[in-house]
């Protein structure tokens, strides 16, 4: 339930500097990495945000701002209240909203060092689904993602497994031409003297494979892993002898 003193609106271009000043107020007191980019660069990108394409709704309490909630179809980009306002059920309420919003299901990411807003979603429903060393974020920060799955959670954890599954196989596909031209490449370069149709598998470099995609998927451990990317290699030779 939204507290009384609380109300929840959709922001709209007049509304972006204060989305400005909110996010930077509540980021500062966050435990979060520092930012990047300077107050008044972030005030730049904010106020430049095109509301067709997403949605800001702002949370006021007695008039005056209070937190907002980015959102976009499927992503939660954003949700942050001002530091006086934080346990005040302002950030339960643009949840919850979002939620209502969103009933197929939405995502988000959290800093891992942000354990206060990991509960809050946590409480809210939210299930933590993979961690990254931060590699991809701006702050080279490990971060989670994290998915609240709608009204019909096995609907919602299978589109996700589907769209992981479109990608496993467009990443096969890569790999096992790869391994071909590796083959053919092989092949061309061996004497004619000693020809090597069928080049023997090198045991180092796969020991260096799996120890890699290991380490990107600990949940499976080095053994699991190992017979995966051994099945992978085995039916991409064989693939590109096939096509031989």
């Amino acid at each position: 339930m939204t507290p009384t003193d609380l109300s929840l609106r959709q922001a709209d271009d007049d509304d972006l500097p204060v989305v400005a000043e909110l996010y930077l107020a509540a980021r500062r007191a966050a435990p979060m990495p520092p930012s990047v980019h300077s107050d008044a660069d972030v005030r730049a990108w904010v106020t430049s945000w095109d509301l067709t394409a997403r949605e800001v709704w702002l949370a006021e309490a007695e008039g005056a701002p209070a937190g907002f909630a980015n959102l976009t179809s499927t992503w939660l980009d954003g949700l942050y209240v001002a530091p006086d306002r934080q346990g005040r059920g302002a950030g339960s309420s643009l949840v919850d909203l979002a939620k209502t919003l969103r009933p197929a299901g939405i995502g988000l990411w959290v800093f891992e060092v942000n354990e206060p807003a990991r509960a809050f979603y946590r409480r809210h429903g939210f299930v933590e689904l993979e961690r990254t060393d931060g590699s991809a974020n701006e702050e080279r920060a490990p971060d989670i993602r994290m998915v609240w799955p709608g009204t019909d959670p096995l609907g919602c954890y299978r589109a996700l497994i589907d769209e992981v599954d479109d990608a496993l196989g467009e990443l096969l596909a890569r790999r096992t031409a790869l391994t071909r031209v590796v083959q053919e490449h092989k092949r061309a370069a061996s004497s004619p003297l000693d020809p090597a149709p069928d080049p023997a598998r090198d045991a180092e470099r796969e020991a260096e494979i799996v120890a890699r995609v290991a380490a990107l998927a600990p949940e499976l451990g080095r053994d699991r892993v190992g017979r995966i990317v051994h099945a992978i290699i085995s039916e991409s030779l064989a693939a590109a002898r096939d096509r031989a």
